[in-house]
Order: C-alpha cells, then sequence, then structure tokens
C-alpha cells in the first residue's frame, strides 16, 4: 500500500496558512482604514465641541460688552437721578423706606424697559447683602455675592456664565438648555464731568438670559455631530461593501494562485516520476521479456525431463506477464500520449466495455444492471484511450464488491454533454480517502499499483470532460464521468 505523506488536514491546514499570508497586506489595508474612519470621527466629534466652545465664547463676549455698557449707563442714571437727590432730599439713603425705594426702582425699570434683561440686582459695599433688585424676594438676602462680587468691590468689572443642559437636551433625554451671563460692575461715584470716582459705593449685577442663543448653539453641535455621523455612516457602509468585495476577490485569486501554484507543483512532480518511471520500465521491461522467453523454453524441456513439475515454471511466466502488464501500466502513466479523436457513440465503448467483463462478472456472480440512452448524442473521444478509462473503473468496481453484488452503469444526455455514471455494491470510501483516490500511486489494496483511477483522470481530463465520485460507507460507490458534446 502506498502511503500519503500528508493528511488532509495538514494540507487544509497548510493552504490556510498560504492563503493568510497572501491576505495579510490587504487585512492591513482594511484595518488601517476602519481605523482612519473612527479617527476621523473623533476628530469631528472634537471639532464641534471647539465650534461650539468658541460659538459660547463670542456670545459670552458680545453680551458682556453689552452688559458692560447698560452698566455704565445705569450707573450713570441711578447715581444722578437717585443718589444725588436722596442725599439732598431725605440727607442719606435709606432703601428701607418706601419712596427712596420706589424711586430706585422706577429709574432703573425705566432704563432697562425693553432691552431683555432679566434683573438688576445691586450689592451694599460695607456687607454682602442685596440693597435692590427686580426681583423683590432677593432684597435683604445676605451673603449671595461669590467671587464675582469681591473682583468688583476690587474695581474689576467681570462676567460669567451660568448655563444647563448638553446636546441630549434637544433629544429631552436631560433637562432643558438654560443659559444665563451674569454681569459685576463696582458702583461708583459720578464727578461732575460725568468721570467715574474712585468711590465704590456697592456693585451691579445684570443677569440677562441667553437661552435661546445658547440652545442655538447646541442645536449647532448637534448638527454637526449628526451631519459627522452619517456622513462617517455611509463612509463606513461604502468602505465596508468595497472592502467586502475586495476581500472576495483577492481571497479568491489568492485561492487561483494556490491551486495554480498545487497543480504546477505537482506537473513539476508528476514530469520527475513519469521521467524515473520511463527510465525503470523500459530498463526492467527487456529482462522480463528474456526472463519469460527462458520460461516457456524450460516449461518446454521439463515436460520431457520432469513430467509433472512443469507447473513451477509456469508460475514464473505467469508472474513475468503480471510484472509486464504493471510496467506497461507505469508506462502509459509516465508517456503523454496523443489523443487519435474520433466521432462516437460512446454506448459503443461502454458495450464492448461490459462484453470484455462479462464473464468475470459471472465468475464472481456480480448482476449488471445497463440503462443506456438509445439518443445518446455523439462525442469527440479517442477509442482506446477512453476504453482504457472506462475498463479502470469497471474493475475497481469489481475489485471492491469481491463476490456477489451489483454493478449499474447507465449513459444520458446533459447540459454539459454526455453523462455516464458506474455504481457498485461494494463497501464504499471512508471521507477522508474520496479526495486522494485519483492521486497516483494512492491505493488501499494489497495488489496493484495505484494508478488505475489516475490514469483514468488525467484521460478524461485530456478529453476536457471531469470525473466525481460519491461513496457513502457500507452503500456502495458512484463514478460518473461527464464528457463534453461533440462540436
Amino acid at each position: 500500500m502506498v502511503k500519503i505523506p500528508h493528511s488532509n488536514q495538514s494540507l487544509d491546514s497548510i493552504r490556510q496558512q498560504k492563503l493568510n499570508a497572501g491576505l495579510v497586506p490587504f487585512k492591513l489595508v482594511k484595518y488601517f482604514s476602519f481605523s482612519s474612519l473612527l479617527v476621523i470621527l473623533v476628530f469631528t466629534l472634537f471639532l464641534s465641541w471647539i465650534i461650539s466652545d468658541n460659538a459660547r465664547k463670542i456670545m459670552m463676549e458680545q453680551n458682556e460688552e453689552y452688559s458692560l455698557l447698560l452698566a455704565e449707563n445705569l450707573n450713570q442714571q441711578v447715581f444722578r437721578r437717585f443718589v444725588l437727590p436722596a442725599v439732598v432730599r431725605y440727607g442719606g439713603i435709606k432703601l428701607s423706606t418706601p419712596e427712596q425705594f420706589e424711586l430706585l426702582d422706577s429709574i432703573i425699570k425705566g432704563v432697562i424697559q425693553g432691552l431683555k434683561i432679566d434683573s438688576v440686582t445691586i450689592y451694599d459695599s460695607s456687607m454682602n447683602i442685596i440693597s435692590y433688585s427686580t426681583i423683590p424676594e432677593l432684597v435683604g438676602q445676605k451673603d449671595v455675592g461669590e467671587a464675582e462680587y469681591i473682583k468688583a468691590l476690587g474695581g474689576v468689572s467681570n462676567s460669567r456664565l451660568v448655563y444647563g443642559g448638553n446636546v441630549f437636551s434637544l433629544l429631552h433625554l436631560v433637562d432643558d438648555v438654560t443659559c444665563d451671563l451674569k454681569t459685576f460692575i463696582p458702583f461708583r461715584q459720578v464727578r461732575q464731568g460725568g468721570e467715574e470716582g474712585d468711590l465704590i459705593m456697592g456693585v451691579i449685577e445684570i443677569e440677562k438670559d441667553l437661552s435661546r442663543s445658547y440652545a442655538n448653539i447646541i442645536r449647532l453641535q448637534g448638527r454637526i455631530i449628526v451631519v459627522s455621523s452619517v456622513v462617517m455612516g455611509i463612509l463606513f457602509l461604502v468602505l465596508r461593501t468595497i472592502v467586502s468585495r475586495a476581500g472576495k476577490i483577492m481571497e479568491k485569486r489568492a485561492m487561483e494562485r494556490l491551486r495554480l501554484e498545487e497543480k504546477l507543483n505537482q506537473s513539476e512532480r508528476l514530469a520527475h516520476l513519469g521521467t524515473m518511471v520511463a527510465t525503470v520500465s523500459h530498463e526492467i521491461k527487456s529482462p522480463l521479456g528474456i526472463v519469460r522467453s527462458t520460461a516457456e523454453i524450460l516449461t518446454k524441456r521439463i515436460e520431457k525431463i520432469a513430467p509433472g513439475n512443469e507447473h513451477l515454471a509456469k508460475i514464473i511466466v505467469d508472474e513475468t506477464i503480471r510484472l509486464n502488464a504493471i510496467v506497461v501500466e507505469f508506462l502509459d502513466f509516465a508517456r503523454p500520449q496523443k489523443l487519435n479523436l474520433e466521432l462516437l457513440h460512446l454506448n459503443s465503448i461502454v458495450k464492448k466495455v461490459l462484453l470484455f467483463i462479462s464473464p468475470e462478472l459471472k465468475k464472481r456472480r456480480i448482476d449488471l444492471v445497463a440503462d443506456l440512452a438509445p439518443d445518446l448524442n455523439e462525442s469527440r473521444v479517442d477509442e482506446k484511450r477512453f476504453y482504457r478509462a472506462l475498463l479502470n473503473i469497471f474493475v475497481n468496481a469489481l475489485q471492491a464488491i469481491g463476490e456477489e453484488g451489483q454493478v449499474q452503469v447507465s449513459t444520458s444526455n446533459s447540459r454539459g454533454g454526455i453523462r455516464i455514471s458506474v455504481r457498485d455494491s461494494g463497501p464504499g470510501i471512508p471521507e477522508e480517502k474520496i479526495d486522494q483516490i485519483f492521486k497516483p500511486f494512492f491505493t488501499d489494496k494489497n495488489r496493484g499499483t495505484g494508478l488505475g483511477l489516475a490514469i483514468t483522470k488525467s484521460i478524461v481530463d485530456s478529453h476536457g470532460g471531469k470525473i466525481s465520485v460519491e461513496s457513502e460507507v457500507d452503500n456502495g460507490t458512484t463514478f460518473v464521468i461527464n464528457i463534453p458534446p461533440a462540436k
């Protein structure tokens, strides 16, 4: 029995390793493409945050300038129209008296009327307490002023944004968007020329609602994120489609390349093997002929000298005939033969094979079931070579059955040409051996060269046909040959 150096599993493993090695550069490109998309998406989100943050700063700067101008105007109006008259008329400022509070309230509300100001609050300079506010509930509250109040007491005007909500507010997943600008300026004494003095009498806080503007910024940020995500999603789908199709094409080409490499390597091995077999066969064939001739002469002499012992020489003749058949089979496999194509009905070749093996079928008590299509199309085949291919399949079927069984043969027209099917009732072929039965020198029999089915496949391939096998253990084996129609 001829051993196969590699199992199917090891061959598949080697093939997969080669395939993976061929696809490594493409996989790197694929990973780089997807990682680039992720980087672009992250960068886009970061860019949207920068844009929205810059918009917030611009909004704050513009509204802070507006609030500072308003605060300066309030400083002038309150000092001239309230502080000076209150000092002259009442001898001092006491906002606890209704008359002074109402006067200050009317002056401030008159200044901010129609200016979209939420509230104006005045803190005392001597202690952190609200002396006046357009929101009555705040008047009298202590320690409300924070760091901004302290800065303003030091003579530094400043502002801060108090906002809440983010992009998720647009989806109503969190609280609504709110944004308030609070501007703190020192309430200074005003000189006769209109210039501000150094004396700080308190702190004026102006609160302005910027929720609408901030909501617009949030919407802009949301649009940037949504548009970027949609664009990235489309790019991802397009790239994924391209990469997927490219991957399939690359894998297909890699598999084709591997098949071609394997076929080339096999052809080279078979060429070297054929050369060796042809050389050895030629060297063996001549001595075998001499041995056979000598044995035949000895047979005749033994018949005369020692009757009854001639069977010993006949054994030599029979074995030389068997060895010669093996040598001929080696030579048929080793040397390429030119096809002599003729336009024939394949049924005629099948009938010749059946006629030749019918004595052996009767001897082994094997039933033959033949179903040959009467309207079978013609094909261009080499009669001798194709006869040899069919004979090898039938011999293989007889060897598989042994004694008592059934062989079924059928022919039919098909879309691909002519179909020939040969089924035996033998023990079947294990799945792990099916892919190896057409390989040269593979056999699981005690006798034989393992070239019969390899020669058969070579003959079928040379005719442009295909041969396949279906088998199930304990349920027989079927060989199917498809030959293209005559052109």
